[in-house]
């Protein structure tokens, strides 16, 4: 069913962990748990398995930035299988919240991505129609979604020869979400010419042409939605809902009658306990979501009546993504000592605000059925799971040894293997294909730690190498590039004030050889694929605690697993715990690697991998519009088009769109300068400063909105 194409054949210790995580899984093992080392190809071994075992797969990371760069890997892995993208579709996420103490209640506000959407839809219609599925999640697939019966309920098959009228069809489209629209044609639309019907299918990207004689479907073409230009006849096709949460016009009927009823009792409550404030608020609210679900069969925030909807009992766990698959599906979980946290702590912080909005009638009590998985719903959901991580938790192994059978684990390796690994159940992977060993590690004392990291970042960027420097705190972050940039070094810092698209940039700028080194905190971790970097300093590392924990120490020094002359540098006084043990791993997994290239005389080579393409950030619309306008500025009126800029401009402001706004204006100015014969003005390369500080001449202003969705 899967047909894995890739240019290179498992090498190192990959043959001997893709045998024994299929023999788990064929056995019936639940938990397992894939120890690999930075660099030893997880992702491919993972495929491997997948292949091997021919499931339906769940693949959940703990961000979105880790989660695209798995789909990729997997896309050109599978290509001619359906890999999916399943990652929250907001830009930005402000969900709607309620501060007491200053009486102050937060409007949702959230910008969606309709790329994303397109993706989420097109998981879940791939789920519903074939079984060569991988789908590559974020947490947010623990949030709850539409009914899988509902959604199930609203396809529309269609095929040559059905009898069906045209407004019969048409009809059923608007049941599914989908808008007619005859002159912008756009995803999630459909246009009627005559007897031909043409639909934007929310999920794809190529359009569906239905032509009627009749009362009976004649013709199914597919085509370019852009150009019209046909792509090939079809026989049969499946038109799927254009949203998410969609029910029938029933289903909708019966909800609004209990949700009413539940107002009617909340507002009682309220009345009895005297809180005639809060029960004026929930009967407006509520009131007004009810006459819109009434006339448009939607509302803003219809999710919080997800319960009555799907009529579903009260504390009951939501819809989600995990419903979607088959029963035999296998759940990967990248980065296990990351994500199985989070998946466990979404559920609370949900919980805690949502508490405050229904005690302030703000919203009725079901809302609170509107939510993320706790974790125990979670555990009923998962079948056959494989744990990746360099450095897994105690409990992921805990489970992995629990139920991995004495039987299958000496069936799949030597006595001598069992002893090596630490726990039944948990697969190393520690010889890497590529023959790298893990980078030596040189502990020195912190008197005179920066003069000697001067020393040695100088002898990196000489030889053309990168360096990641880790602190403790943001403020030494920031001095220490500023001093670090004063001398002469070319440094950039990255902490958690850089928004998500200006950390990709920054990095990607450090694998150019923009600059040699870069300092940060905490995120020079899990997922960051930099092979140009040799050398990673860990500053402060007896400062016992979370930033200089064990897991914290392995996973830092992996950035510099990648290279050949690969060093990591602790500055300490102290040798802690924590310390003790990274270097009884490291010792450990370098002796195994290095015997290892003796035995099979592997020469070990560095990673080797292109640069990406930059991503569209702010800077880089403001250059292309600027570009454009200089091209065309012989056929404009530029007076003209000051004036409109202008206008946009205005608008944008008084809409709350500063972005939009601030790159208006920069294309006046640009305008401007060119009619005053001036010489075009010189952006300069700019990193999103911090609250105090920027990292370079430039930088872009910082808003109260968050960029990033909160999953």
């Amino acid at each position: 069913m899967f047909e894995l194409v890739s240019d290179y054949a498992p090498a190192g210790d990959q043959p001997q962990a893709i045998a024994k995580l299929t023999a788990g899984l064929v056995a019936g093992v639940k938990h397992q748990t894939l120890l690999g080392v930075t660099g030893s190809g997880k992702t491919f071994t993972v495929a491997n398995v997948i292949r091997n075992v021919n499931k339906p797969t769940l693949v959940i990371s703990h961000n979105k930035t880790l989660a695209a760069q798995l789909y990729a890997e997997f896309k050109s892995f599978f290509p001619n299988n359906a890999v999916e993208y399943f990652v929250s579709y907001f830009d930005f996420y402000q969900p709607e919240a309620y501060i007491p103490r200053t009486d102050t209640f937060i409007e949702k506000d959230s910008s969606v991505n309709d790329d994303i959407e397109r993706m989420r839809l097109s998981t879940m219609a791939s789920l519903f129609t074939r079984r060569d599925v991988i789908v590559i999640a974020s947490v947010s697939c623990i949030y709850g979604i539409g009914s899988k019966e509902d959604y199930a309920a609203m396809v529309i098959p269609v095929r040559v020869g059905l009898e069906l009228s045209r407004e019969q069809f048409l009809s059923r489209m608007v049941d599914l979400q989908y808008s007619r629209n005859d002159l912008a044609f756009e995803r999630g639309n459909f246009r009627v010419r005559g007897d031909t019907v043409e639909v934007w299918p929310a999920g794809r990207e190529d359009g569906l042409r239905i032509e009627f004689f009749g009362d009976v479907i004649e013709k199914l073409t597919r085509f370019e939605p852009l150009t019209g230009k046909k792509i090939e006849a079809l026989q049969a096709n499946m038109m799927f809902p254009a949203k998410q949460f969609v029910t029938t016009g029933d289903k909708l009927k019966r909800a609004l009658l209990a949700i009413r009823e539940e107002l009617g009792i909340r507002i009682a409550e309220f009345e009895r306990d005297g809180k005639l404030l809060e029960a004026q608020r929930i009967k407006m609210r509520t009131e007004f979501d009810l006459e819109m679900m009434e006339e448009m069969g939607f509302c803003s925030g219809i999710e919080n009546y997800s319960r009555h909807i799907a009529n579903r009992p009260p504390g009951s766990r939501p819809t989600t993504l995990f419903d979607f698959f088959p029963d035999d599906y296998l759940l990967v979980i990248d980065e296990s000592h990351v994500t199985v946290s989070q998946i466990g702590g979404m559920y609370e912080g949900d919980k805690s605000r949502k508490t405050v909005l229904v005690d302030h009638g703000f919203r009725l009590p079901s809302a609170l059925d509107n939510r993320p998985l706790n974790f125990l719903e979670f555990q009923g959901l998962q079948n056959q799971t494989l744990y990746a991580s360099a450095t897994p938790a105690p409990r992921e192994i805990g489970w992995s040894r629990a139920s991995a059978g004495a039987g299958v684990q000496a069936s799949a390796c030597s006595p001598d293997t069992l002893k090596r690994e630490l726990q039944p159940g948990v697969v190393e992977l520690v010889v890497r294909p590529t023959g790298l060993i893990d980078p030596k590690v040189t502990v020195k004392p912190l008197k005179g730690q920066i003069d000697d990291l001067m020393e040695e970042v100088r002898k990196r960027s000489d030889l053309k190498e990168r360096t990641l420097v880790t602190t403790l705190t943001k403020r030494t972050a920031e001095e220490l590039t500023d001093y670090l940039r004063d001398i002469g070094i070319r440094v950039q810092y990255l902490h958690s004030d850089i928004g998500a698209i200006e950390r990709v940039e920054i990095l990607r700028a450090l694998r150019k050889g923009e600059f040699d080194v870069l300092v940060g905190i905490n995120l020079l971790r899990e997922g960051l694929d930099l092979p140009e970097v040799s050398l990673v300093a860990i500053l402060d590392a007896d400062k016992e605690g979370f930033l200089r924990s064990e897991t914290s120490l392995i996973q830092t020094a992996g950035r510099a697993a990648r290279h050949l002359n690969g060093e990591v540098i602790l500055y300490a006084d102290v040798m802690t715990n924590s310390i003790k043990k990274f270097l009884a791993i490291t010792e450990q997994r370098r002796a195994r690697q290095i015997a290892y290239n003796t035995e099979h005389g592997i020469t070990p080579r560095s990673v080797s991998r292109a640069v990406e393409e930059s991503l569209a950030v702010q800077e880089d619309q403001h250059a292309a519009a600027v570009g454009l306008l200089r091209e065309t500025t012989t056929d404009l009126d530029v007076t003209e088009t000051i004036r409109e800029l202008e206008g946009e401009m205005l608008q944008a402001a008084e809409d709350l769109q500063f972005e939009k706004a601030a790159l208006r204006r920069d294309q006046i100015k640009e305008l401007k300068r060119m009619i005053d014969g001036g010489p075009p003005e010189a952006k300069p390369t700019s990193y999103r400063k911090s609250s105090k500080r920027r990292n370079s001449s430039g930088g872009g202003q910082k808003t109260g909105r968050r960029s990033e969705n909160p999953f």
